[in-house]
């Protein structure tokens, strides 16, 4: 029982830290290219994790694995965070933002499909339902808004839903493999930058920051990659199923526009309500079966 409240501490509190992720993005991006970006704060990332382990225990961790776990972990890195970043912000330059959001948030579906095929875990009635209304949810919440795009709408679909199958695999392969989440995130994360920093060379053109884009950077780094997907990686392998917290994932959207709203002093439309309803339904859903089942 108290192994499932952790769990749903790392859960919700990656959702909350990720609902930051949009506004600030966005706000980088504006100023910074985009694998740049990728490149500074994956590093930062990569370095926070190292710091705290080696404070942690001197570093005695590392010694457990040997080339092929560091290989197999920098594998992961690549397909799960490398590729599905690359993937998704094409897609966000071909598409308009609500077509790209709706693509993204196929990968907690691809999360329980892949824990099916995979791990063997069934996929119920009620989990299916819960899953299609959080997801309708995301849906109402991204067309409600305005937007259009002058870009490749067939390549960009793709990109986005490679990017969702990508980051969907990777979690349940992560899960299957039973590492150190603080190991595995530090090999991730740096095989990030080491791959963003060789496309931000060859193919843009170097910005430097100002300050305040460093904070940023810093920001979202150590909180949104190093902090966020660590408790995510973690809620995930001690979950008792991945699809209950798969779910929660839905709630990202939402929370972001709640932020952008109190940030930026945008007004809550009518089909962010509407999408609230939906998207606390399937939480919930998810919620009373697992209280039955724990009582």
């Amino acid at each position: 029982m108290q192994g499932q409240r952790r769990v749903y501490f790392y859960a919700v509190s990656a959702v909350v830290i990720w609902s930051t992720t949009a506004a600030l993005v966005k706000s980088l991006l504006t100023a910074i290219p985009t694998f740049e970006a990728l490149f500074l704060s994956t590093l930062a990332a990569s370095l926070f994790l190292l710091a705290v382990q080696l404070v942690r225990d001197g570093g005695r961790i590392f010694r457990i694995y040997d080339i092929r776990g560091y290989a197999a972990m920098a594998g992961l890195g690549f397909l799960g965070l490398f590729l599905y970043s690359g993937l998704y912000y094409y897609g966000l330059s071909q598409l308009t933002s609500q077509e790209a959001c709706i693509l993204n948030f196929l990968w907690p579906m691809m999360i329980v499909l892949f824990a099916a095929l995979l791990l063997g875990e069934r996929i119920t009635l009620r989990t299916a339902v819960a899953l299609l209304l959080s997801f309708s949810g995301v849906v109402v919440l991204t067309l409600g808004g305005e937007g259009s795009a002058e870009g490749n709408g067939m390549l960009g679909a793709a990109a986005c839903i490679l990017a969702a199958l990508c980051y969907g695999l990777f979690c349940v392969l992560n899960k299957r493999r039973n590492i150190d989440q603080t190991v595995m995130m530090i090999m991730a994360w740096g095989t990030t930058a080491f791959c963003s920093l060789p496309v931000t060379l060859l193919m843009e053109e170097w910005v430097t920051p100002m300050w305040t884009q460093w904070l940023g950077l810093l920001w979202l780094g150590v909180f949104i990659d190093a902090v966020g997907y660590l408790w995510w990686a973690m809620a995930l392998q001690e979950a008792r199923d991945a699809a209950t917290v798969a779910n929660l994932a839905y709630a990202v959207p939402l929370l972001s526009l709640v932020v952008s709203a109190a940030a930026l002093g945008e007004e809550m439309s009518g089909a962010a309500f509407g999408a609230l309803i939906l998207i606390m339904g399937g939480i919930l859903l998810q919620s009373v079966r697992r209280g039955r089942k724990s009582g």
